[in-house]
């Protein structure tokens, strides 16, 4: 079964939402960026012309999932539910500002 974004935001609120509530916006968005450094740096070590490692593969997969998961968390610190967010891209049109 496919895990449909919605799915996956309800499972980040059932385990998360007591805490992440409590540590509030500013402390999750510190959590949010550094993952996003994560992300940045195990994107230079599989950049093309690269040979990264079995692990530094496994890794950019891990970062990837960190950032949407904490993206997620904040998400839900503010009631925004991003399924429904995000179907503005896939409406005629797509979003203001993103380039085809």
């Amino acid at each position: 079964m496919a895990l449909t974004f919605a799915a996956f935001q309800r499972l980040i609120k059932d385990r998360y939402l007591a805490t992440d509530a409590a540590r509030g916006t500013p402390g999750t968005f510190m959590w949010f960026i550094e993952e996003v450094g994560e992300l940045a740096t195990a994107l230079q070590d599989n950049a093309p012309g690269k040979s990264p490692t079995p692990a530094q593969r496994a890794n950019l997969d891990e970062e990837f999932a960190d950032v949407i998961a904490w993206l997620t968390t904040l998400a839900n610190i503010h009631g925004v539910d991003l399924e429904k967010a995000l179907e503005k891209y896939t409406t005629k049109g797509g979003v203001e500002g993103v380039k085809d």
